[in-house]
């Protein structure tokens, strides 16, 4: 993310010019990576500006927080508002919106619940996590990295800290000629990319690993899985072999960065036919008419945001399902 691409960050409240949205030096997250944060797109359609699925990405960024004890100063409602100020602000679409709960100083201390819990919202022009031009297929390697067990630390939590291992992952791909690596868990299957999850195509059944390879619960993910069956396709959550990424039909990676991404090529291994297969092009073609807002079916999962197109003012008064409380 660059500063430059930002124009007003929300802090605590208030949204002020890029260049100053600053942290200090002994900010307890920035020596620990002790924060939790989301990746939110918005999207433009018919009816105005439309972030999708927020309700979801702020329930988990709410769920995140807690397992790292990090209680958030705002409730539910005042965080979407803050996500829909910073994204009408900025005025970017197609957008990636980044909302960051940290950790304030004092930060010297491994075990500090004292800093000031905070929370900062930034927008930037969308782009795609692997590429342009990933939609026509990208090449992966398997990594020398495993992900980590959850019972060292949370997949479930989308931690700044976690990010360590996908950086790693990630340059180690990059440095050999790869747009991605795929990690594998400590049990040898395959868990996810680098920022995405990961799906396989094998005889029109479409796979992706379970729980239990400690991955992220992706919401483009679910919304994956919850398009394929509604197109009449066989989806299973299960423990996924090397040997069946190997020789899967199809493989792709869904993610809120990297959108829907087919894998032509594993390592030294072709895909299929080394391009989008046509499970993955039907699921391609309806995501990317549901985030236009061009399927009835799924408009519950576009957020509209208030004082574009059809939405209301920003001061209207909104009613949100399970909002009430703190976070």
């Amino acid at each position: 993310m660059m500063v430059s691409e930002a124009k007003k960050i929300w802090m605590d409240g208030t949204l002020v010019d890029a260049p100053d949205a600053k942290v200090h030096v002994l900010n307890h997250t920035f020596h620990y990576g002790v924060g939790v944060f989301e990746g939110i797109r918005a999207y433009p359609t018919p009816e105005g500006a439309a972030i999708f699925r927020l309700d979801d990405h702020v329930k988990r960024l709410i769920a995140s927080a807690r397992l790292y004890h990090m209680k958030i100063p705002y409730t539910f409602d005042e965080i979407v508002r803050a996500i829909e100020e910073t994204q009408a602000a900025n005025g970017i679409l197609p957008a990636y919106i980044r909302p960051i709960v940290y950790r304030g100083e004092p930060a010297l201390g491994v075990k500090n619940l004292q800093g000031r819990v905070s929370l900062a919202v930034a927008a930037i022009p969308a782009k795609k996590y692997l590429g342009e031009k990933s939609d026509q297929g990208v090449r992966a390697k398997l990594s020398p990295y495993r992900k980590p067990h959850s019972d060292s630390i949370p997949s479930f939590a989308k931690a700044v800290g976690n990010y360590v291992n996908s950086y790693l992952a990630g340059v180690d791909a990059q440095q050999d000629g790869y747009e991605e690596a795929i990690l594998l868990d400590q049990n040898g299957y395959v868990s996810e990319g680098t920022g995405e999850n990961i799906f396989l195509v094998r005889e029109g059944v479409v796979y992706t690993p379970g729980l239990a390879s400690d991955l992220l619960l992706g919401v483009t993910r679910a919304s994956v899985i919850q398009i394929a069956a509604d197109l009449g396709y066989k989806v299973v959550e299960k423990l996924l072999s090397v040997n069946e990424l190997l020789t899967a039909d199809e493989v792709f990676f869904t993610g809120t960065y990297a959108e829907i991404a087919p894998v032509r090529e594993v390592g030294h291994y072709t895909i299929g036919e080394a391009c989008p297969g046509p499970v993955s092009q039907e699921i391609m073609q309806v995501f990317y008419r549901v985030v236009a807002g061009k399927e009835a079916k799924y408009r519950s999962w576009l957020h509209l945001v208030p004082g574009t197109g059809r939405a209301p003012a920003l001061a209207a008064v909104r009613r949100r399902v399970g909002s009430k409380g703190t976070a």
